[in-house]
């Protein structure tokens, strides 16, 4: 494989492993809010309105989500504040080797 195609199906790679993270924070974030609001409006008899802020914030936090999602794959713009974490938690974990055969001639 040539060291092209090496460093770019790592890149690839790294684009997936951001994305998978965004996805599941955006499921994670979803369920503690909507399961937060349940269990606050069962234990404060409020019904349903902590149940409805807990969609709300939770929809609002998908959307943002979703956006920085969508910027990922775009090189001509910037990463969020959210993407940019976790993509330097993708960085961080390329090991040295990895390295070394991305600089290594064919």
């Amino acid at each position: 494989m040539a060291p092209d195609d090496r460093s770019r199906n790592i890149e690839q790679a790294r684009i997936a492993g951001v994305a998978t993270g965004l996805a599941w924070s955006i499921v994670v974030t979803l369920l503690v809010l909507i399961g937060g609001g349940i269990a606050l409006d069962a234990k404060l008899g409020t019904t349903p309105w902590l149940t409805l802020a807990g969609v709300a914030l939770g929809l609002i936090s998908a959307a943002y989500e979703l956006w920085e999602l969508a910027r990922i794959g775009d090189k001509t713009k910037p990463s969020g504040p959210l993407g940019r974490r976790l993509e330097q938690r993708a960085m961080s974990r390329t090991t040295p080797a990895d390295e070394r055969e991305t600089d290594r001639e064919p």
